[in-house]
């Protein structure tokens, strides 16, 4: 009898090898979570909504720390910064507390007003910045300037375009912006602008090289 179905137990002991050998190679299925991302490109100070987010699952491993997971944990948060199609959202994201994540341990974000509004359109979160006040007792008077902050990163500005974006309604939000300020910069920058005028210098990071020094004829010493 084994003889007559020798044909069919070798067919039936090569499937069993295939599928052994089957299991062997095929990867273990990866250990994966439900996160949110941007459901397309979004300008900074969105108002998120349903359809500004979308759920995806990605391997765990390559999850961002402090990842949101949930639509209704971003309804209604305002963007401190933009995202392209597909970013993951974090706390980090959004304004609130995770404005002042990263930053040294201390920091504290301080919102300051600046005498020329048009300024914002040169700075985004991230840039660093020197605070300047200068006062001035009369129209003749040479203004004093004064620093008040050297280097602070900028945490928040007013989105460019979408007034019903901003994070204070109307003309409240024009030259408005929040940096990131040690407890002594912070006593400094408060009430700034009820002493004098705020300007903003825009500064390299300090562990970026200088660019370099031109040389030759016509250099300038």
């Amino acid at each position: 009898m084994v003889r007559r179905r020798r044909r069919f137990i070798a067919a039936l002991l090569l499937c069993a090898a295939t599928a052994v050998a089957v299991g062997q190679l095929t990867p273990a299925p990866e250990d994966t979570t439900v996160i949110v991302v941007a459901a397309r490109d979004l300008a900074s100070g969105t108002m998120l909504g349903a359809t500004d987010v979308a759920l995806q699952r990605l391997p765990q491993d390559a999850v961002p720390a402090a990842a949101l997971r949930t639509q209704d944990s971003v309804a209604g948060r305002q963007l401190a910064g933009p995202l392209r199609q597909g970013q993951v959202l974090t706390d980090a994201a959004l304004l609130g507390s995770g404005l002042l994540v990263g930053t040294p341990i201390g920091s504290q974000a301080v919102p300051i007003r600046l005498a020329d509004a048009a300024t914002v359109a040169l700075i985004h979160p991230g840039q660093l910045v020197n605070v300047v006040l200068s006062t001035s007792t009369g129209l003749d008077d040479v203004a004093d300037n004064q620093m008040l902050a050297e280097a602070v990163p900028v945490l928040w500005k007013p989105p460019d375009v979408g007034l019903s974006q901003d994070l204070l309604p109307g003309k409240e939000a024009g030259g408005l912006v929040v940096v990131a300020a040690t407890g002594n910069q912070a006593l400094k920058l408060a009430g700034a602008s009820a002493r004098g005028k705020v300007f903003l210098v825009l500064v390299t990071s300090a562990e970026q090289p200088s660019a370099a020094t031109p040389s030759g004829e016509g250099a300038v010493p």
